[in-house]
């Protein structure tokens, strides 16, 4: 087992998904899920926390893929075990995807055991050093790097995401949405820095070359193609696949900075898209198909629903005072620092910023400004998942304000993963 501040911080964020999605399913399981299925749901969900939190502690490569298959297997069940459908085909092009990252990922560690005899994480960053040809090792990254992003679902190897949130029960989309891609992005920056950076010393820049640009194509193509989705969950789903870009730019600057940035919103953004999916799922108690028009006027039935949904919103667009706004402007910090490139990456971020804008503004627009077409007889959500949904939202504004604790974890993660101590 191994856990520092990295671990700490995506421990932190699987556990605390799963606690805040199971008290809204408290709420909504039984319009979801068959009450003689829910015990075998409550079971895939143990499973997919226990898989989740394996990763996030686990010191050795084959037993990260151990717990990846467990949680991924869980996920494909929470996804379909829900009353749309569409779930089934969506689980299926999950599987698919999620089965070759696997493939990719165990191809890769066994390239490296073949090669250090180890898959203690600790030992194999040693002993790669050692290894006197570096092509097969440079052969190995490249196998564990894809494998892993298309279980991140980074752009463009996105294409299961989008599918699987919007059909799944909407407690299993708040969980999923918040931490699966978070847990295989944090095994993507343990194997890309921890392991291979300090023996790939001469590959920065072929790195960042590889991801900077699909992290800026991933900002500004899902953010525009957001821009005119019709339903709300997929919607989300189109945004998370936004905020991964944000995450992999910073990864790609290869640096202290860069890395803080990308792990502090790996930890916002959870709060933030977790809080979103926890108000969709609020609504979805009253209105059962989420297409935008079918919502319209939900902000007079349930007012402190869409205020949440508001609050929450801006934390994804990043405005001052919210979390979100406090990982974009160290991510832009980050950027500046590599001088003219950097003030175009900067130019990204606002732009994709100001997308947001659109699209979450189009949702508000529905919800107060436009009256149903086919009025709906709502009221505002349960007491309890209201109380959860807040918390969340109140957690926007607390880290957006008081960012101490997430900015000191993000820069001690960082600094472990590139090898410094400050």
């Amino acid at each position: 087992l191994r856990v520092d501040a990295l671990s700490a911080i995506v421990l932190l964020v699987v556990t605390g998904a799963s606690t805040f999605a199971l008290f809204a399913a408290y709420h909504s399981m039984d319009d979801q899920i068959e009450p003689r299925r829910q015990s075998l749901f409550y079971a895939a969900w143990l499973l997919a926390l226990a898989g989740l939190s394996g990763i996030a502690v686990s010191a050795d490569a084959f037993n990260i893929f151990v717990f990846m298959e467990i949680s991924s297997l869980a996920s494909y069940v929470l996804v379909a075990g829900g009353p749309d459908k569409r779930a089934l085909p969506a689980v299926y092009k999950y599987l698919i995807f999620g089965t070759v990252g696997a493939t990719f990922y165990l191809i890769g560690v066994g390239l490296i055991y073949m090669m250090t005899g180890t898959l203690n994480l600790a030992d194999m960053a040693i002993r790669v050093q050692e290894v006197s040809d570096q092509n097969p090792v440079l052969v190995a990254a490249g196998f564990i790097t894809v494998g892993l992003a298309l279980k991140a679902a980074v752009f463009p190897l996105h294409i299961w995401l989008p599918n699987a949130y919007t059909f799944a029960p909407h407690v299993v989309t708040v969980f999923l949405a918040a931490c699966a891609t978070k847990v295989s992005l944090y095994v993507l920056l343990r194997f890309d820095f921890f392991v291979f950076q300090p023996n790939l010393a001469g590959h920065e820049f072929q790195f960042a070359y590889f991801l900077m640009p699909l992290a800026i194509l991933a900002i500004l193509i899902a953010s525009a193609v957001a821009m005119f989705e019709k339903n709300l969950k997929r919607l989300l789903a189109r945004s998370s696949i936004v905020q991964i870009g944000y995450i992999m730019l910073g990864v790609s600057l290869v640096n202290i900075a860069g890395l803080t940035a990308s792990i502090l919103h790996i930890f916002n953004h959870a709060i933030a898209k977790g809080s979103l999916f926890l108000a969709v799922a609020c609504l979805a108690l009253h209105f059962r198909n989420l297409n935008l028009t079918n919502i319209a006027g939900s902000a007079r039935a349930m007012p402190w629903t869409m205020a949440a949904f508001v609050i929450a919103g801006l934390s994804l667009i990043g405005v001052p005072g919210t979390a979100g706004f406090i990982s974009k402007w160290y991510l832009i910090t980050a950027v500046l620092s590599m001088g003219t490139a950097g003030i175009a990456l900067a130019a990204v971020i606002v732009v994709g910023s100001l997308m947001a804008v659109v699209y979450i503004w189009r949702i508000v627009e529905h919800a107060y400004f436009q009256v149903p077409e086919n009025p709906v007889s709502a009221r505002e959500a349960p007491l309890g998942i209201l109380t959860v949904t807040w918390i969340a939202v109140l957690a926007n504004l607390y880290f957006g304000l008081n960012p101490e604790l997430p900015v000191a974890l993000s820069t001690s993660a960082a600094s472990v993963l590139i090898g410094y101590t400050p």
